[in-house]
């Protein structure tokens, strides 16, 4: 498969490595090193596939061009559109031309993000009655000083697109009952520090992001009827534990399985692969995630500036 990398910035360096033999060609308006400045000039007969790490405001111009010309699409998250409507014209785009259309979120290649999926899915826990997630790392000063990322809702589409697409690889449907429960700008324009939550739900979830975190830091912590499990850290920063707890009763210290892996982060090759062969077996797009990703980002974007606002 012959692609190219559309946005040759820090994740489109990550995805021209990642893609190894397979790269043809990358495009940037901006970067020298770029081969082509403009997609429009890429011969449509060169490559197969676009790995686009470029700005949510041009996504969806760019990817009803690649897909009404039967190119299969990995965009990086979120997938953003102001008006549903046009993620549903994406869905039909890819359907009616056979090209994958798929966004990627890493981390649900992360290796105790499998494992959490894979015991919840066993049914060893029994009722859940909480998830709590935190996701923090120290970017804020490089955002503000970006030229587009510290404007709209800051920090909630960023990290919060990643946290809500995790609920839904464990949990599957999860409704519109998410709502936010604190809103901070304390070093940025946009917000850097925001916890939104489901209480609607069983299990419970909340879910907290921040640029403000200087050490870049991942946590979970399931609360459930036969014992708990936790995460702590993802690979890229490690170490990374999972941990399982079995409860004991009536009460007393639970016997628990440990898990640490300390390795290089593994989800960036996994991804790629896995896109790979959804090409490669003409596997059929499902952009529902998105819409629901998407619908539900935009509320909470809109009640967070109001909060700040006020």
């Amino acid at each position: 498969m012959r692609v190219i990398v559309v946005g040759l910035g820090v994740q489109g360096y990550k995805r021209r490595r990642v893609a190894g033999a397979d790269f043809v060609a990358s495009v940037d308006p901006a970067n020298t090193e770029a081969d082509y400045r403009d997609l429009q000039d890429v011969p449509l007969d060169s490559y197969d596939a676009a790995l686009c790490c470029i700005p949510d405001a041009p996504k969806i111009k760019l990817l009803r061009y690649l897909l009404g010309h039967g190119k299969h699409v990995l965009v990086e998250k979120p997938l953003w559109a102001d008006r549903s409507e046009e993620l549903e014209e994406l869905h039909a785009l890819a359907r009616r031309s056979g090209a994958v259309c798929y966004t990627a979120y890493n981390h649900r290649f992360e290796p105790h993000y499998v494992r959490m999926r894979d015991l919840i899915a066993s049914g060893e826990l029994g009722t859940i009655y909480s998830c709590r997630m935190f996701y923090g790392n120290g970017t804020a000063r490089l955002v503000r000083e970006s030229a587009w990322r510290d404007e709209g809702a800051g920090v909630l589409p960023d990290l919060g697109s990643h946290l809500l697409d995790t609920c839904r690889f464990w949990f599957g449907e999860l409704g519109d009952g998410f709502r936010v429960s604190a809103v901070n700008a304390f070093e940025n324009r946009a917000p850097d520090h925001v916890i939104i939550a489901n209480e609607q739900l069983r299990p419970r979830i909340e879910l907290e992001m921040t640029l403000l975190m200087w050490r870049n830091h991942f946590t979970c912590d399931i609360l459930a009827e036969n014992g708990t499990a936790h995460i702590t850290s993802l690979c890229k920063w490690g170490p990374s534990s999972f941990i399982h707890r079995c409860r004991v009763l009536p009460s007393g210290r639970p016997p628990e399985e440990t898990i640490t892996l300390v390795q290089d982060d593994p989800t960036w090759e996994a991804e790629y692969k896995h896109f790979r062969k959804q090409c490669e077996s003409g596997a059929v797009t499902d952009l529902s995630t998105d819409m629901w990703l998407n619908r539900t980002l935009r509320r909470l974007g809109e009640a967070a500036m109001e909060r700040k606002a006020a």
